[in-house]
């Protein structure tokens, strides 16, 4: 448990990501909030790890802020960078993603490619084509 609550500490810290809450679901959320002024506030909410899984949607959302959410143009190129993000950062602080974690990336791959062609996109990347079903 102190292994998640340091990598908790470390994304905050260096990522400058703040918690709006910690979910019960496995599902997450993360946006930003721009002021005037210039100054900008970096949001997420996610379980709090203390899994495999749960790090993996926490990571997740952090990826989006690391990656920027405005750096792709179609959102499943988004979706797929951050969770290659969140996969290869588990692997750097030593939880390896397990058989789960790699099946609820696939599912969401799924989900998020046939989202953007069931609203009609015709350009879907050549690496995300494998999730076309």
């Amino acid at each position: 448990m102190s292994q998640y609550s340091a990598i908790i500490r470390e994304m905050k810290q260096r990522y400058g990501i703040r918690i709006h809450r910690w979910r019960q679901a496995m599902t997450g959320c993360s946006w930003r909030v721009s002021f005037s002024d210039g100054r900008s506030i970096n949001w997420i909410e996610a379980p709090y790890p203390k899994t495999p899984m749960s790090l993996s949607i926490f990571l997740h959302e952090v990826g989006h802020h690391v990656i920027g959410f405005e750096r792709y143009h179609e959102r499943c190129e988004e979706e797929y960078h951050v969770w290659l993000w969140a996969l290869g950062k588990m692997e750097d602080l030593g939880v390896p993603p397990n058989t789960a974690v790699l099946r609820r990336f696939e599912r969401s791959m799924h989900y998020v490619v046939g989202m953007e062609v069931r609203r009609g996109s015709k350009n879907v990347p050549e690496a995300l084509r494998r999730f076309v079903s």
